[in-house]
């Protein structure tokens, strides 16, 4: 941390050519270690870390002065609430499919871990999927749909608490990945651990924080998919009651709450389709044919999002005011506005 050096504070000690000398250079060095912080908050400069965050998520370096200039504030609240009490902090972040979700999660981490010398862990809703067995059983079971990744009552939940309690006690933890090129679990073998103090968690998913509906809602189908394959609305009614348990509790495990808040459903599809279009030229470096071969097209991805629809409007509707932070997003996906809400910091 730079501390503000008031020169004038300083001359009183000064009692020979060699104090001042020595006083004047230590003046001069945290001028400029003032400056170069400057110049890596603007993206002028970058350390090796954000080097590797801009690396692994194709960006260019102008996202580091746009994510200083709106995500301070929440690595702000860490670094307050830190200071106080080095218990460990989970953060949720709630937006739509391709809202830029995962790479804020990977920001926060990379930032915290950099100021503030602690162990940071992101993690995905999407990782805690349960397996296409276990999906293929459900919609056996309960409805045909469910076979279908994405919605509540499709993620093992339990997983996902059991994962950041063991995160928190700092014992040697498994974290799950989850393949959508597959569509299934990542082999445990290929999974990464962690063990040791942890400072803050990271959580984000598509219905994180998300509440459950009323029956009145319920009632009435909102797209072709709900017309068609869930007339007799069990489906929806199973996602709904998913989403009124265990998954309420996994959100409330979160100490703060962020937004990213699409304009509308309708700018769902075209992030959707970047997104797969990414995976793809990520399998393509791995040489992973048959995995490319699996990825969507656009109309798997207008059939997809359908899924999704009920739950990203309830969403887009009602959670503004229930964040502690919320960034409103363009159709470009560039934040417009930042509203600071029940910080707790």
């Amino acid at each position: 941390m730079v501390h503000d050096l008031n020169f004038a504070q300083i001359m009183p000690v000064i009692y020979n050519k060699r104090c001042f000398r020595l006083c004047i250079s230590y003046y001069i060095i945290n001028i400029l270690r003032f400056y170069i912080l400057q110049l890596q908050s603007f993206g002028f400069m970058t350390t090796p870390a954000l080097q590797c965050f801009i690396n692994r998520h194709k960006l260019t370096e102008s996202y580091l002065s746009m994510a200083e200039q709106w995500f301070s504030p929440i690595i702000s609240e860490f670094g307050n609430h830190y200071e106080r009490d080095q218990s460990v902090q989970i953060i949720g972040i709630n937006g739509c499919q391709g809202s830029g979700k995962s790479t804020l999660a990977d920001y926060l981490c990379t930032q915290v871990k950099l100021q503030y010398d602690v162990t940071t862990v992101a993690l995905s809703l999407d990782d805690f999927y349960l397996t296409k067995k276990e999906r293929s059983a459900l919609a056996l079971d309960v409805h045909p749909l469910l076979a279908i990744r994405g919605v509540p009552g499709t993620h093992d939940i339990g997983l996902a608490i059991d994962t950041i309690n063991s995160l928190k006690t700092g014992v040697k933890t498994l974290l799950t990945r989850f393949d959508k090129s597959t569509d299934d679990r990542v082999a445990i073998k290929e999974c990464s651990t962690t063990e040791g103090p942890i400072g803050l968690i990271v959580v984000e998913g598509w219905c994180f924080g998300a509440t459950p509906e009323t029956e009145e809602k319920l009632a009435v189908s909102i797209n072709e998919l709900e017309r068609q394959s869930d007339a007799g609305a069990l489906w929806r009614h199973f996602v709904n009651d998913a989403l009124a348990g265990d998954y309420q509790t996994l959100f409330n495990m979160a100490d703060r709450r962020v937004m990213l808040r699409a304009p509308s459903f309708d700018n769902v599809f075209q992030w959707r389709l970047e997104q797969e279009q990414k995976l793809v030229e990520r399998l393509k470096l791995s040489d992973a044919e048959q995995a490319i071969s699996k990825t969507m097209s656009e109309d798997d991805i207008r059939h997809f999002i359908n899924y999704f629809q009920r739950i990203t409007e309830h969403c887009l509707s009602c959670m503004p005011e229930q964040v502690d932070h919320l960034y409103q997003l363009n159709e470009s996906r560039a934040i417009t506005h930042h509203k600071r809400l029940n910080s707790n910091s």
